[in-house]
Order: C-alpha cells, then sequence, then structure tokens
C-alpha cells in the first residue's frame, strides 16, 4: 500500500487525482492522509468525491473513506474496463478535471470508452472545456491518447448543467518531445442566457488587447441558451492558451482583456508550452517519457512531480532559468 501525504507541497485536490489515477495505472492500492488540510475547508469536496468514484467505477476499484470532508482515503484498483459510462458531477463541479483524472485510466482499458459527464464546462480555477479540447487533449495525443471530445452544453457556475462525452481507443502510450508551435490565435467567447454583445464585448477586448501588443487573432462568438447563466472566454495558440470567466459586476471588456494578457504572457516566452499544461503532462512524461518546456515550474507541477514519484520509477529532470525545460525517462518496468 502506498502512503501519500495529501498535504504535500500544493496540498490540493490534483495530489488526489493525480494519485488515484496513477493507482489505478499502476494496479497499485493508495492511501492518502491529511487530505487539503491546510485549506479553509480541509478534506474531500464534492468534485474530489466525483473523481474519485469515476475512477473506482472504470477500474473495479474499492475505495473506503470517499465523502465529502474526509481526510483520509483508500483506493484499491482492480481491472479497467471498457464500456459506456454515465458520470454526474451536480451542480458546477468541474467536468475538466473529472476527464484529466481519469484519461490517463482510460488509455489504459480493456477496450474503447465512452464517458458522458455531467457538471460545470467553464467553471473558476480549473481548466475551461475548449482549453482541454484544443489545448490539453492534442498535447495529451502526442503521447498516443486517443480521445475524442464533444461538448453537448455548457455549464456554469453554480447551476452547472453542462454535458460533454469523452470517447478513447485505449493503446500503448509513446514518449513525446513537445516543440514549441507557432500558429496563428484562436479563441472562442460565449455567454449563456445573456445580451449577444456580452460575448461579442469579450472577443473585442481580447483582439484589441492582442493586436496592442502585436499579435493579431480570430475568435468566434457563442451565444446560447442553457440551464445556467455565465459567460468566458478562451484562447489559443498551439500548446498554449488562456481563459477567463464573467462574473457579477465585472465588465465584458476585463473579462477578454485578462484572457488576452495571460496569452499574451505565455507566447512571449519561447517555451513550448503554458505554465497549466506543464503540470498537466507530468503523468504522461511521468508514464511514456519525453519532453516539453515552460516559462514557469509551478507548485502544482512539482507537487505532480512528487506524487507521480511515489508510483512510477523515472528520471525526471528540470534545467534552465527564464525557461524551464522537463525531461521524463522512465525506469525500467
Amino acid at each position: 500500500m502506498i502512503e501519500i501525504d495529501g498535504s504535500h507541497g500544493e496540498g490540493g485536490g490534483q495530489i488526489v487525482r493525480t494519485a488515484t489515477a496513477l493507482s489505478a495505472v499502476t494496479g497499485k492500492p493508495v492511501r492518502i492522509t491529511r487530505i487539503r488540510q491546510g485549506r479553509p475547508r480541509p478534506g474531500l469536496a464534492h468534485q474530489h468525491v466525483k473523481a474519485i468514484l469515476g475512477l473506482a467505477l472504470i477500474s473495479g476499484a474499492s475505495t473506503r473513506g470517499v465523502f465529502v470532508g474526509s481526510t483520509e482515503v483508500t483506493f484499491e484498483p482492480g481491472e479497467i474496463q471498457g464500456g459506456s459510462y454515465e458520470m454526474d458531477i451536480g451542480t458546477a463541479g468541474s467536468i475538466t478535471l473529472l476527464i484529466q483524472c481519469l484519461l490517463p485510466a482510460l488509455a489504459r482499458a480493456g477496450g474503447p470508452v465512452k464517458v458522458a459527464v455531467q457538471g460545470g464546462t467553464d467553471v473558476k480555477w480549473c481548466p475551461t472545456i475548449d482549453y482541454l479540447e484544443q489545448v490539453a487533449l492534442p498535447a495529451f495525443g502526442l503521447f498516443g491518447v486517443d480521445c475524442r471530445l464533444t461538448v453537448e452544453q455548457r455549464g456554469y457556475y453554480p447551476r452547472g448543467g453542462g454535458r460533454a462525452v469523452v470517447e478513447v481507443l485505449p493503446g500503448p502510450l509513446r514518449p513525446a518531445a513537445i516543440d514549441r508551435l507557432d500558429l496563428p490565435i484562436r479563441g472562442v467567447s460565449h455567454c449563456s442566457n445573456l445580451p449577444e454583445h456580452v460575448a461579442r464585448r469579450q472577443a473585442d477586448a481580447a483582439l484589441e488587447t492582442l493586436e496592442a501588443a502585436g499579435f493579431s487573432a480570430e475568435i468566434e462568438v457563442q451565444v446560447a441558451k442553457a440551464p445556467s447563466t455565465g459567460s468566458g472566454i478562451t484562447l489559443w495558440s498551439g500548446h498554449k492558451g488562456a481563459s477567463a470567466l464573467g462574473e457579477r459586476g465585472l465588465r465584458a471588456e476585463a473579462v477578454g482583456s485578462s484572457a488576452a494578457k495571460d496569452l499574451i504572457q505565455e507566447l512571449k516566452c519561447r517555451s513550448s508550452v503554458d505554465v497549466h499544461l506543464a503540470d498537466q503532462l507530468v503523468p504522461y512524461l511521468a508514464l511514456a517519457g519525453g519532453s516539453c518546456s515552460t516559462r514557469e515550474i509551478s507548485s502544482h507541477t512539482r507537487t505532480n512531480l512528487w506524487t507521480a514519484s511515489q508510483f512510477l520509477d523515472f528520471e525526471m529532470a528540470i534545467t534552465g532559468d527564464e525557461v524551464f525545460q522537463i525531461t521524463g525517462k522512465p525506469g525500467p518496468s
């Protein structure tokens, strides 16, 4: 039984998601203690519970301590099964974080897998559904993750109601050296149950900010009626992306400009991936090997590296100062 201190490093829910995902992939049981100990509300949140139960469902795992507020969880995996699954996170729990947690295991399933997930597609502090589709999944694909995502409906905080379907064709992972891609900037500005001008103002502000920095872009405007009300914008170029979400009292222009400024910061660096993608790539670098570069090694990335090292024998080197190169090499299996 592998013992994981859930308060290590960044000490958030990412340790729980990574540890249970790698437990399912490697077949090694894990006990996670002191979960989110330093947070205002320690223990598992609702979306962490759903992620663990989702992994348990597809991997035939037995679990203990999986409830909201729990600070200790045991996860004993079985065999990862293909098939069709329905998962409802409830309210606006992040669909993208759940899919991110499931994917390493889905890629090792015994047959094709289809998972329909209900929850939030565009949720604060989480990758947006457009970021997952346009930035993260293509990068995971370089490692051999054969995945298709279909977004059926957006869901915003707090009501949620979004729905996405992910289909995975399992197969062996392969090492990937991720290079910088200088591609045109694209984006999606969207809103639900709000006037169309909200999404257009977000897009116009993003374009203005990008143009002032010497960049051009194409941004699609999407207006819909969904169970929840909200707005947001996601921008991307190659393996880099940025997003911002609307909220009450925040002008649409501020939303669009914020996303553009974050992307500009990433594009001005000669790294191959953005800071957030770097930490999401850690499980694949540890499992298959490869390399990428980023402008910053975040606390999430360092914590993910530590968590992966508890399950896998691999060599991981971080070199550089202004641009950090992360190189992974799996040990003997």
